[in-house]
């Protein structure tokens, strides 16, 4: 099934709902990411041949190739450091985008062993991919120390109407997952547990730029990230701490590796890049690009933002950007302020590259593009 045939059948069940419709039914300010844009990078190297999803991560690829950063609160450094250490790795050839996660747990523990159980009811490790970095139409792979998998596919973030495709799976999808210690097993001392996942081109080709996989330096959006619960062990088996006066369990940790700003992973602006290179692992380095058109594409999102919270507030949207308040945006390659046409409801913005040649869009609904003028 293609990405058009996903729309199409979404169109079909889900029902439109305009802003308008939103502003009567008392739509709250839009949060907004509690940090400054940096997201984390990572070079992602090939591997010179196919590795075995096992978990082991013993094939000399993976030896080769760096681990990311260490995963922090979801909120950024403002939040504690998490109380185990969390990181992982890519890896990619011709038929698999690869993932290796490692997570250090004293007590190592799960209870889903049903694909497409709501896995973060566990702890768990997981996998957001935007391929084309437009927000919209996006993958996610939640999998928890049983190897158990949800694999989800997100037509638009929930901030924007959503929905999740919960029966939609990746095909040829592989995952393993290695334990050092034991499983559900209190009174011993557990060292963690690792993940290794592969994931078919043929299927996140579907939503990435020309529908196909990437090629050398092309940069995706990714993020990774882990929940932990607290637990105790009662009547000999691991139970989530709870609150003392709700009777519900304390809220997850939620530990990542690019951080979002915001209790919500579901910010695709806020995720890292990954940037593919076509050396193989252990022959050489490539130096990340950062490339300006970002630094547009993110002046677009805090328009995106600043519509969002004037439209809960007033109950339309704006044409006018002295009414949104922001800051000058200081953009080296592109013309500040864009040009905003309002109507029935929505929004959409077009920022200008100086040469007067390529448009950078985002609409109502947060979706970003790329036009180029009529010749």
């Amino acid at each position: 099934m293609n990405k058009t045939t996903y729309l199409f059948l979404i169109l079909l069940v889900v029902p439109v709902i305009s802003s308008t419709t939103l502003a009567q039914q008392g739509a709250s300010a839009l949060p907004i990411p509690a940090i400054k844009f940096a997201p984390k990078n990572y070079v992602c190297y090939r591997s010179p041949e196919p590795l075995a999803i096992d978990g082991k991560l013993d094939e000399t690829a993976w030896q080769n190739v760096q681990w990311t950063d260490e995963f922090i609160d979801i909120e950024g450094n403002a939040k504690p450091k998490p109380r185990f250490h969390t990181r992982a790795k890519m890896l990619w050839d011709d038929h698999y985008f690869y993932i290796a996660g490692e997570m250090e747990e004293p007590d190592v523990w799960a209870t889903l062993k049903k694909r497409d159980s709501i896995i973060f009811y566990d702890n768990d490790f997981e996998v957001f991919i935007d391929p084309d970095g437009d927000t919209h139409q996006y993958y996610e792979l939640e999998v928890n120390a049983f190897s158990t998998e949800w694999d989800l596919f997100i037509v638009k973030p929930y901030r924007d109407g959503g929905p999740a495709l919960h029966a939609w799976d990746i095909q040829g999808l592989k995952t393993a997952t290695t334990i050092d210690g034991t499983i559900n097993q209190p009174g011993d001392r557990d060292r963690g547990w690792r993940i290794e996942i592969a994931i078919p081109w043929e299927i996140l080709k579907e939503c990435a730029p020309n529908g196909a996989p990437p090629q050398s330096n092309s940069q995706w959006r990714v993020n990774f990230s882990r929940v932990e619960w607290q637990t105790e062990v009662i009547d000999g088996k691991y139970e989530k701490v709870k609150n003392a006066q709700t009777g519900k369990p304390l809220a997850e940790d939620n530990w990542v590796w690019s951080p979002q700003g915001l209790v919500n992973m579901h910010y695709p602006e806020m995720w890292g890049y990954v940037q593919f290179s076509d050396q193989n692992a252990g022959d050489g380095m490539d130096q990340f690009e950062h490339k300006g058109v970002e630094r547009a594409k993110w002046s677009l999102r805090l328009l995106y933002y600043a519509q969002q919270n004037w439209h809960a507030s007033h109950g339309l949207f704006t044409d006018d950007i002295l009414d949104l308040k922001l800051d000058d945006q200081q953009l080296s390659e592109y013309r500040w302020p864009p040009e905003i046409d309002v109507s029935w409801g929505q929004f959409e913005a077009r920022l200008a590259h100086k040469d007067g040649k390529h448009f950078w869009h985002i609409n109502h609904e947060g979706r970003v593009w790329q036009t180029e003028a009529e010749h």
